[in-house]
């Protein structure tokens, strides 16, 4: 039930689309009795689409998210493997097309395979799944499994989890697979956007991870607040809302003990 209800509250949430949503109902009061009401509304959905699309809110609220966690030193001892969560593989596309299209979250496999080939002793696991709700896409990780081994990933340490939906499950299946000993040392990889969430899942069901960070939306200095690529604003704003709303949800349903979890 809460993967059905996260989905269908997303489809309504998103940030830009709710404005431009409310800002139609603003213009649809306009032509009754409540006028001045739709007048205000309009002007609300128009000041604050300004304020999220001309100003750098987006990266100012995607920042602290991806710098929560620093990345492990690469000096480290080898770690028992290398878990990579889904969401970087378009896989109803990519089957679509016949190849494999990444989507902007790709670096998770990329990285994750770096890193297998680094550490000739750790496990590699991608977990994975159908995350759409008809469930009738394929799971993420048949795709991903086909392009690891195809870049040569060692078969023989390659494990893969195809059940999960969302990061609760990748949590829950990824314990029930690997069984972790106290003294393992797993790497998560997953988006620096995503990490505080992800490491406070998985310390929930209670899986000690090592964050590793990939696929980060901002520079980190002073170039975010002059990024004026209007398709890039979004996305960022997007993910960041996504995230804290996220956050919030998933502490209140008891899925993570903290509400934004930190080294």
């Amino acid at each position: 039930m809460f993967f059905i209800v996260s989905k269908i509250f997303w489809l309504i949430a998103e940030p830009v689309a709710l404005l431009l949503g409310v800002g139609v109902v603003g213009v649809l009061l306009g032509f009754t009795r409540f006028a001045r009401v739709g007048r205000a509304v309009v002007a609300f959905s128009i000041i604050t689409l300004a304020i999220a699309l001309l100003t750098p809110l987006g990266a100012l609220l995607l920042r602290p998210l991806e710098e929560r966690f620093p990345q492990p030193s690469v000096s480290a001892a080898e770690p028992t493997g290398i878990i990579v969560l889904g969401g970087a593989l378009d896989e109803a596309r990519s089957e679509a097309r016949g190849e494999d299209i990444l989507t902007g979250d790709g670096a998770r496999l990329t990285t994750g395979l770096k890193l297998a080939l680094r550490y000739p002793n750790a496990r590699l696991v991608f977990t994975g799944g159908a995350a759409n709700l008809s469930g009738e896409e394929p799971a993420e990780a048949i795709g991903v499994r086909k392009l690891w081994l195809a870049l040569g990933a060692p078969e023989g340490r390659v494990s893969f989890e195809a059940r999960s939906r969302n990061t609760w499950e990748n949590a829950l299946f990824t314990l029930d697979l690997l069984q972790p000993g106290p003294n393992d040392k797993w790497l998560l990889v997953t988006s620096a956007w995503h990490m505080p969430r992800a490491v406070g899942i998985f310390r929930r069901v209670g899986f000690n991870v090592t964050p590793y960070s990939v696929a980060y939306r901002t520079f980190g200095d002073r170039r975010d607040w002059f990024v004026s690529a209007m398709p890039e604003k979004v996305a960022m704003l997007d993910f960041a809302v996504r995230e804290y709303v996220g956050l919030l949800a998933y502490r209140l349903t008891g899925k993570t003990s903290e509400l934004f979890p930190a080294p």
